[in-house]
């Protein structure tokens, strides 16, 4: 048997750890902010760029018009002209520099907004074609706090790293070379060197305040996957009174959250007290140094005011860097999860010469077909039958004996480990997966529905049908009536999973979207098991009507369903033990015979069982 892909089985929707390199992850990103196929997203972001580039060019040149207001009050001369002149253009520069800020956003949001759905639905795709193993393997809570993080993470890179981080590094670039040049270097060397012990500090703190964010990201993925897992179960949380042990579960993953918050507020306020006392050690530094200039003389009062300005203006937006850091760092982490899941490769490809399935008889073949979950769990051991077209026949044996297993290889969720599986001849690897499985419906045991319509729900066997077409599948599957005597009708909502509906309503509603569906092959899992007598056999004469002239395959487990099918193997331990009709393995008086003897013994005594209930007499004040 074939390992299980290195890739798939390293992802943990829970984990935080960066197992991808963030440079990686931003490569990734880079791809859709310059999509090929997209030219006018191209240009936007060039544009973008201008309008940065533009923006902060401004913003440094306008402390420069406040240095020579305050030059020109501080005269006589021209005291009404050059000053008003002045303040103008101060103010038109500032609002220059913000338009140029706005339109820069208002060009690149449509890069960004496409970034985030480009990426959002190759993830959904690619979830999409990855194999069963994976989903089995997977908690859906905490893969969807993937997704949604990830998706987030994205918004926040692109706004703040690009819109915040970037232009404030180019500003301080840009304000310690005016500095350097107008003034003498020891202006420029302590501006850069107080930037420099800021953000070394900012950074080092936020690094060490990360422990405490994947700690929350941790159990807040834990509550979350509790928390659905805990309400999709609903009922059998009630069945066993067991609501008590759900709170105290999702009470741990909630403290723990509690606990690694508290310790991220407390990390904070040292983070703050530290940049406080930077930006003031190096503002007063510099002050003086402003303030020794023009009390000897080389100086103005303006220069004085617009070394100010400029360490000021630089230290605002450095103010949010430890908060921008810590999310930044924290969305790498989150799109790196993100990432690894398109990633991970599927287990099941179709090959690069695969064809759709053409098919003329609905010829079913199993050839010495071997099959195991693990290593250590073989299911399936050289198996072989044929469904001869427009047949029925049947599978059923003990639990665990690999019956459910040949319909999941059948839709080719998993490969054979040895042996081919054929359809008029065309190997399942051979084919394309799409056209296989709209050639085969199915009537699984558990009925999930979408928590959404009847109609939707039958319309979802072919979407591209007209309501008609749903109206006239529901009367074939027998749910018409039903469905009519309904207050909303086919727009009756069937709830989370279909829980709304009974679980003959469900089959039929299933029966109604196989049919839909028009398949050549039909497959019931063990369609009736979980149903009571009289529902049974009403859903059995709605089977029959389905596929009579098709090529069904039946999972079964009450044996009085299929006793009239053309053939029916009995499989234990992974083994086809027997075969034949119903007469013919009766007459072995084998694994079969033994099994029917002892189901129509249960069936007996249920019938006895009833018959004594209805028997006993009711007290007048007795609800029945």
């Amino acid at each position: 048997m074939k390992p299980k892909d290195d890739k798939t089985a390293a992802f943990d929707a829970n984990a935080d750890g960066e197992s991808r390199n963030n440079w990686q992850t931003l490569k990734g990103l880079a791809a859709y902010l310059w999509p090929a196929e997209r030219p006018d997203l191209k240009q936007r972001v060039f544009w973008a760029m201008v309008c940065l580039v533009l923006a902060k060019g401004i913003n440094v040149y306008v402390p420069f018009f406040y240095k020579d207001a305050v030059d020109a009050l501080s005269v006589e001369a021209s005291l009404l002209a050059m000053p008003l002149a002045l303040i103008l253009a101060y103010g038109g520069a500032r609002i220059l520099a913000q338009f140029f800020g706005e339109f820069r956003d208002f060009i690149f949001i449509r890069v960004a907004q496409y970034a985030k759905r480009a990426i959002g639905l190759n993830v959904f795709q690619h979830l999409h074609a990855l194999s069963l193993r994976f989903h089995l393997e997977r908690q859906t809570g905490g893969l969807s706090r993937v997704i949604e993080r990830g998706t987030n993470g994205i918004q926040f890179i692109l706004g703040f790293t690009l819109f915040n981080i970037l232009p404030t590094l180019l500003e301080i670039v840009l304000v310690t070379i005016v500095l350097f040049y107008m003034y003498d270097f020891k202006f420029a060397a302590v501006t850069f060197f107080t930037i420099f012990a800021y953000i070394a500090f900012t950074l080092s703190i936020t690094e060490w305040r990360l422990k405490f964010r994947k700690e929350m990201n941790q159990k807040d993925s834990e509550a979350n996957t509790k928390s659905i897992d805990s309400l999709i179960n609903y009922e059998t949380v009630k069945y066993f009174g067991n609501e008590t042990h759900e709170y105290k579960r999702f009470e741990t993953s909630l403290a723990g959250y509690e606990s690694a918050a508290i310790k991220g507020q407390e990390s904070l306020s040292i983070l703050n007290v530290g940049q406080g006392a930077i930006i003031g050690i190096g503002l007063v530094i510099v002050m003086l140094m402003a303030a020794n200039g023009v009390v000897e003389g080389r100086l103005t009062i303006g220069d004085f005011v617009l070394v100010n300005t400029f360490l000021i203006q630089l230290y605002l937006p450095l103010n949010f860097l430890g908060f921008v850091y810590g999310q930044i760092r924290q969305s790498l982490i989150d799109m790196d999860k993100m990432f690894e899941l398109l990633d991970v490769t599927a287990e099941i490809k179709d090959a690069p010469d695969a064809k759709d399935l053409v098919v003329h008889q609905a010829e079913l073949e199993f050839k010495h077909v071997s099959f195991a979950y693990s290593f250590d769990r073989p299911i399936l051991k050289d198996i072989s039958f044929k469904v001869e077209a427009g047949k029925t026949v049947a599978i059923v044996g003990p639990s665990g004996s690999g019956k459910s297993t040949i319909s999941r290889l059948l839709f080719r969720f998993y490969d054979v480990d040895s042996g081919i599986i054929c359809i008029d001849g065309q190997s399942l690897r051979d084919v394309r997966q799409a056209s296989l499985r709209k050639s085969i419906g199915i009537v699984p045991q558990d009925t999930v529905l979408f928590n959404d319509s009847i109609a939707y729900n039958i319309l979802y066997g072919n979407p591209e049908k007209t309501q008609e077409d749903v109206v006239e599948v529901a009367k074939l599957a027998r749910i018409h009536d039903f469905i009519q005597s309904l207050p909303q009708g086919y727009d009756t909502a069937v709830g989370e999973r279909g829980l709304k509906l009974s679980g003959g309503e469900k089959q039929r509603v299933a029966i109604a979207r196989t049919i839909l569906k028009n398949p050549s092959i039909l497959l019931f899992d063990e369609a009736t098991s979980a149903l009571d007598s009289n529902t049974e056999k009403e859903i059995q004469a709605s089977l029959r009507h389905v596929s009579k002239g098709r090529t069904t395959l039946v999972i079964a487990h009450r044996l009085s369903t299929i006793v009239d099918v053309d053939e029916i193997l009995v499989l234990k331990k992974g083994e086809i033990i027997e075969k034949g009709n119903h007469r013919q393995l009766l007459a072995l008086n084998g694994e079969y015979a033994q099994m029917w003897q002892r189901q129509q013994q249960a069936r007996t005594y249920e019938e006895k069982l009833h018959e004594v209930l209805e028997e006993i007499p009711h007290s007048p004040t007795q609800n029945s």
